[in-house]
Formats: C-alpha cells, structure tokens, sequence
C-alpha cells in the first residue's frame, strides 16, 4: 500500500522535528544514505515548500533524489515543483544551505544511476514494480 498525502505530510514534519530537537545532530541519515533538505517552490502557489529526501547516489557535489513517491502512480508534488522551477535550495547536514538547480537525468544517465540507487536502497526498486510510471531520478548541482 501507498503511503498517502497526509502520511508523507507527517513524516516529513515529524523528520524536521526531529532535526530542530536535537539541535541538527540526528535526521541527517534514513536507510544508510544522507538525507537533504529540498525547498523548491510551488508551481501553484509560488510560496517554498520544503521536504526530506535522502540521497542514495552523489557525484562529486552532485547529489542524485529519487521521485519515488512510495510507489505511486502519481508524482510527488516537490518533482513537479521542480519540473516546472528547476532553480532550488538544498540543506545538508554541517553546509550552509545551498543554491543548486535541478535536472531530471536523461535516458542513459537513470540506465546508469539505477542499478546504484537500488543496490543502495533495495526500496526503491519494489516502488518501481509497483506503479507504470517510470520514477524519475533528479540531479541536484550547485549553481557556480
């Protein structure tokens, strides 16, 4: 089953909360991979929405986010806040936060990147059994 809105609202909120009551000492890590936080802005709304992603490839100070959704048939709404408003900020553990745009990894680079992003979270490659959608992978890269 897929995880639903409220649920990912929650977890997300509880993932914050966790990083402000420890003083940003724990929360930085899920599943063996850091976690980033990613502010993009609303494609309706036009105010920053943030979540917690965790990041299962980096490259140099490229770092690789899954769009995963649980599985679900629909994108996540911070992918399509992107998709739309690639320029976005990205805060990692002991960093300042950072500008950095985002860019959906073409063809050969997720032919390339997914055998990784699963051999480091098997999790991900259940969610793709799950749903038809092909689930994206997104560069995150520093704006210079």
């Amino acid at each position: 089953m897929v995880p639903s809105n409220l649920t990912f609202k929650v977890l997300n909120a509880a993932h914050r909360s966790l990083l402000r009551l420890s003083g940003q000492r724990v929360g930085w890590r899920a599943g063996g991979m850091p976690v980033l936080e990613l502010t993009t802005i609303g494609r309706k709304s036009g105010r920053p929405r943030s979540v917690m992603l965790p990041s299962p490839v980096q490259e140099g100070e490229k770092w690789v986010v899954v769009a995963s959704r649980g599985g679900n048939d629909h994108h996540p709404a911070w992918f399509l806040n992107l998709r739309d408003r690639p320029d976005v900020e990205v805060n990692r553990k002991g960093k300042p936060k950072q500008s950095m745009r985002a860019r959906i990894a073409t063809p050969e680079e997720r032919a390339r990147l997914w055998p990784q992003v699963t051999a480091t979270y098997n999790g991900y490659a259940q969610y793709q059994e799950k749903t038809d959608r092909e689930i994206p992978l997104i560069w995150l890269e520093p704006q210079h």
